[in-house]
């Protein structure tokens, strides 16, 4: 996971220094959707690292509750 997310960070950095510097030099009427577009990019991101983390959440839960639920039939026995 982490790779995957150093590949996507390499990618989109080196795709936005080409419209970065045409930029600067001169404004068009293309350069106008980049920032809802980078926007979008950023809240897709986002949603996969919660999603991942959520998954990760669940499976830690999981094992905490099978580990209490044998420790307390332990005590009951």
């Amino acid at each position: 996971m982490t790779q995957l997310l150093i590949v996507t960070y390499a990618a989109m950095r080196a795709a936005s220094l080409g419209p970065t510097v045409r930029r600067t030099t001169r404004s068009t009427l293309g350069d106008r959707g980049e920032g809802v577009i980078s926007a979008a990019i950023a809240v897709l991101i986002m949603a996969f690292l919660g999603a991942a983390m959520w998954v990760g959440f669940n499976a830690i839960w999981g094992d905490a509750e099978d580990n209490i639920g044998d420790q307390v039939d332990q005590i009951g026995s």
